[in-house]
């Protein structure tokens, strides 16, 4: 359990780090599966990109079909030289042991791709047990992880 200061309470960023995140472009990997969560998702981490200064423009979504597919996005992405990107998704564990298979190696190929690059990726992925535990952080009301995830591209393009 996470004690003290949430992530959106640490981080304050200045006007002139705002000003700079006028002309940085970040890309979104989204899966298609749990679409109606990872849509809501997106929305809140995108929200969040906007309100610190992120033109619409520059907030590249790339849609592919599922957890397993966001590394090879990811790696597609930066021909487009991104500041940053973002890997959203929501994987709910099910009765096999496909959930541990697609967690970890979605994990393994993100931060082996981020290791070899100059550019930050963000785990936005929500790995859940249940459907109750994937909407308690993905709305803007619970936990909202999208708007982490978005806090982090920012902090992460400021090294």
């Amino acid at each position: 359990m996470q004690t003290g200061k949430s992530l959106e309470q640490k981080i304050q960023f200045t006007a002139k780090q705002k000003q700079k995140f006028s002309t940085i472009k970040i890309a979104i990997i989204l899966p298609y599966f749990n679409d109606e969560m990872g849509m809501e998702l997106f929305e809140n981490t995108k929200k969040t990109l906007l309100e610190n200064g992120v033109p619409q423009k520059n907030i590249n979504l790339i849609r592919v079909a599922g957890a397993l597919e966001i590394p090879f996005a990811c790696k597609k992405a930066l021909a487009k030289k991104p500041q940053a990107i973002i890997a959203l998704g929501i994987v709910i564990r099910g009765e096999t042991s496909h959930y541990e298979l697609v967690t970890e190696n979605c994990y393994q190929g993100l931060m082996q791709l981020q290791l070899t690059q100059t550019t930050p990726m963000i785990f936005g992925i929500q790995t859940c047990e249940n459907i109750k535990q994937a909407q308690a952080r993905i709305t803007e009301k619970g936990l909202n992880k999208g708007k982490e995830a978005a806090l982090s591209a920012l902090l992460q393009t400021t090294l």
